[in-house]
């Protein structure tokens, strides 16, 4: 319960016997056995009163499905950006076009056209 094997139990209870003394242990066990009772009966009941409060739908769910431990983070994002399907596909442009795009000179205007020689490019006071 606590990764204690036996031998280490063991050894805990001799040192509770040396430290405690003999006539004092066994007033402390029976207070270690009614504690120990208190949260298993305060355990069962928070079970029941969950099991009111939700209902039966709580006895239904696959609680392995939730476990945080199954994620694969590579596999949620995979998924997440195969997800959308509903776009069409994005046509690849020929490598002349592309080459073309990376070529042109200067900045452009947001309607596609070319800046003239000197003209400075739109800025917007608001914006930044």
């Amino acid at each position: 319960m606590f990764g204690i094997n036996g031998g280490e139990f063991l050894i805990l209870a001799v040192l509770a016997v040396f430290v405690l003394g003999p006539d004092k242990l066994p007033v402390y066990a029976q207070q270690l056995a009614r504690l120990v009772k208190e949260v298993r009966r305060m355990a069962t009941g928070a079970k029941e009163q969950l099991r009111e409060e939700v209902g039966d739908e709580i006895a239904d769910m696959d609680w392995r499905k939730l476990d945080p431990r199954q994620y694969d983070p590579r596999k949620i994002i995979k998924d997440a950006l195969l997800d959308d399907d509903d776009e069409a596909p994005a046509t690849p442009r020929p490598a002349a076009e592309k080459q073309k795009a990376l070529a042109a000179p200067g900045p452009v205007r947001a309607g596609g056209q070319m800046l003239a020689a000197g003209e400075r490019a739109p800025f917007d006071l608001e914006a930044t």
